[in-house]
Order: structure tokens, then C-alpha cells, then sequence
């Protein structure tokens, strides 16, 4: 029976995962409020933190498959000498690398500091609706600034600016895919620009995380079967999930501004707020 409710909790979080991992609303503030909210555990809180990053690797998944014949494509044309630097994927990945620099250095040193103070709903809240102001303010700001580039023509000055935003993502709540795309803005790249190259960054990042939360609590082979089931079922859940919200979130910036992401992150944050004060969360 506690491996079936445990599965049962791993499928809400796998579906909170994949709708909010490539939002700008914060996929890790989301499900530490839900995992709170259903009382989501293992047998150590070490396990739940390992968790919120692996099942995340089921939404990159989903990345991976959509966005395929890019990566394709950029593994074929990989060498300078066969298109030229520009059009090469040696130049596209060389600039991922380099943007994954500023959020490597200081994920490293921040990373168990965030673990341990910031990891809590009211926390999440507060940034969940000090993010939401800050996106209004920067798509207001940069909207008319933006240019038509096209992510596989990212600059590196570009990239060490979306990596060193990135680094905001550190924050559970502040959202890495909100800070990737306004470095992006700030930068000069459209929206839909800042939120592929943001996919692509993403991969690498999580990957990384993902592997160091695992190798923090000592491994795969620490976990009790119940937890390998949650761990296996939320991330299945999360793919299905991101498949489907990926496409329609680019069809969507393609006609529409990303404000309503942030008016849903205030309401949001108020609700768990006045919730916490209710005393709902344990």
C-alpha cells in the first residue's frame, strides 16, 4: 500500500514537472510546494532533493526527441572546415559550454546553502512573485530591443550573459527557463530565440545536476525499491507531460507576450502564501 500511494504522489509530481519545467514559473518552486502539500517522502530528505532534479531529466528527454533534427544537425555539421565556424555545430555547443560556466561555478558553491534555506513553500512564494515582477518589468523594458536571432547564431558575449542569469536559477522559484530567456532579451534574441537556446542549455544543466544530487546521497543503489518505482514513474510522467506542453509553449510566445506567466506566478505565490499561514503545509 505505501508503494502505491508513493507511485500515486510521484505521478502528480511527474505532471507538475512536465507542465512547469519549460514555463517561466519555476518547475523546482512548484514541486517543492507539492511535495509538501501531499507530504511526498523517502526514507531521507536527501532522497526528495535527488528526486526534484532526476525527474527533471524526463522533461530534457523531451528536448531531446522534439528537438532532434537540430541536434542532428548540429552533430553532423559538427566541424568548423565542412560549413564554416558560424554554421557549425562546434560553434553552437561551444556557446551551450560556455553559458553553462557562470551556473557550474556558483551552482557548485551555492548549491547545499539553497538546499538548506530555500528549499520551503513560503521561501518559494516570496520568489515566485519578486520573479513575477521582474518579468513584467524586463518584457517591458527589452520588448522593443529585440532582434530575429536565431539561437544557433548566439554570440559568446550572449551566452556568458544567459549563463550569468541562469545563475538566478540557483533560487528554488526564480525559474532557470524565466532567467534564461530574459538574459536572452538582454542580450538582443527574440523571445522564441532565448526560449530554444534556453531548451538546449538545459540539457547539459540538468544532466549535471541531476548526477551530482545522485552521487551527494551515495547513489542509486541507496535507494529502497519503492523509491526506485516513484523515481522511474515520475520520470516517465514528466516526458509524456513536457511533450506535450513544449510545442504549444513556442506556438504560444510566437503570438503572445509572457506577462499572463507572470500574473499566474503573483496569484500563485499569494495562494500558497495565505495557505501557509493557514498552517497547510507541514
Amino acid at each position: 500500500m505505501d508503494t502505491i500511494i508513493l507511485v500515486i504522489k510521484s505521478i502528480i509530481l511527474g505532471i507538475v514537472e512536465g507542465l512547469t519545467e519549460f514555463l517561466p514559473v519555476s518547475s523546482t518552486g512548484h514541486l517543492v510546494i507539492f511535495q509538501n502539500l501531499i507530504g511526498f517522502k523517502g526514507t531521507n530528505q536527501s532522497y526528495v532533493e535527488m528526486y526534484t532534479y532526476v525527474i527533471q531529466l524526463g522533461a530534457i528527454l523531451a528536448v531531446v526527441i522534439l528537438y532532434w533534427k537540430k541536434i542532428k544537425e548540429t552533430i553532423i555539421n559538427f566541424f568548423p572546415q565542412k560549413v564554416g565556424y558560424e554554421k557549425s555545430g562546434f560553434k553552437f555547443w561551444f556557446m551551450i559550454f560556455i553559458a553553462c560556466i557562470p551556473g557550474g561555478v556558483f551552482g557548485i558553491l551555492l548549491d547545499d546553502l539553497a538546499d538548506k534555506y530555500l528549499f520551503n513553500p513560503v521561501s518559494v512564494a516570496i520568489t515566485l512573485f519578486l520573479g513575477g515582477i521582474w518579468m513584467i518589468y524586463a518584457e517591458n523594458k527589452f520588448r522593443n530591443n529585440r532582434n530575429k536571432s536565431k539561437s544557433l547564431n548566439v554570440t559568446a558575449k550572449q551566452a556568458i550573459t544567459i549563463g550569468l542569469f541562469q545563475c538566478l536559477a540557483i533560487i528554488p522559484g526564480m525559474s532557470r527557463s524565466a532567467s534564461t530567456i530574459i538574459g536572452g532579451w538582454v542580450s538582443g534574441l527574440s523571445t522564441v530565440a532565448a526560449a530554444e537556446f534556453s531548451f538546449f542549455l538545459a540539457i547539459p544543466v540538468m544532466v549535471g545536476m541531476s548526477f551530482l544530487k545522485i552521487i551527494k546521497i551515495g547513489g542509486i543503489a541507496v535507494l529502497t525499491v519503492p523509491e526506485l518505482i516513484s523515481l522511474a514513474v515520475g520520470f516517465v510522467v514528466s516526458f509524456i507531460v513536457a511533450l506535450i506542453v513544449i510545442n504549444k509553449f513556442i506556438s504560444y510566445l510566437k503570438k503572445k507576450p509572457m506577462r499572463i506567466f507572470a500574473f499566474y506566478r503573483m496569484v500563485f505565490a499569494i495562494i500558497v502564501l495565505i495557505a501557509g499561514l493557514t498552517g497547510i503545509f507541514q
